[in-house]
């Protein structure tokens, strides 16, 4: 299974993004190898900017892609990350940081736990928080 991040769907839907064809490649090639899916976390930011936010589920599930639950078990390497990401951003800002990790380190972190591969554009947060995950990125 290759766990899409969020982004690689984005860009899938955008022709005008300049990941567009990879990120259909990476998505088609999922699809016919290994499986891709995205878990609820990706799919509720999909939502969000999507014009019908009812539609989106369908769509993506229409592309082979799986949609999965978080486990339980992302909680603590999500916490674990984000907490060192909060610290480091303390010592290089006065800005206070949400309490809340960002939908990167559950996504992260769900991999993580499974033994996944991670398809991204977004490298360097995942490679520093999550380095035992292997990644798939644009070249």
């Amino acid at each position: 299974m290759i766990l899409l991040d969020t982004n690689v769907i984005i860009y899938a839907l955008d022709d005008s993004s300049p990941y567009c064809k990879w990120a259909k490649e990476v998505i088609a090639g999922a699809v016919l190898g290994e499986g891709a899916g995205i878990n609820v976390v990706s799919l509720a930011e999909i939502c969000v900017g999507a014009a019908d936010p009812s539609t989106v589920s369908d769509e993506i599930r229409s592309w082979g892609v799986a949609i999965l639950d978080l486990p339980a078990a992302t909680a603590e390497p999500c916490a674990k990350a984000y907490l060192r990401y909060r610290k480091r951003r303390a010592s290089q800002s006065n800005k206070p940081l949400s309490a809340t990790p960002l939908p990167e380190f559950f996504i992260g972190a769900h991999a993580h736990i499974m033994g996944w591969e991670i398809a991204t554009a977004d490298r360097d947060r995942f490679a520093k928080y999550f380095p035992s995950v292997s990644l798939k990125t644009p070249q």
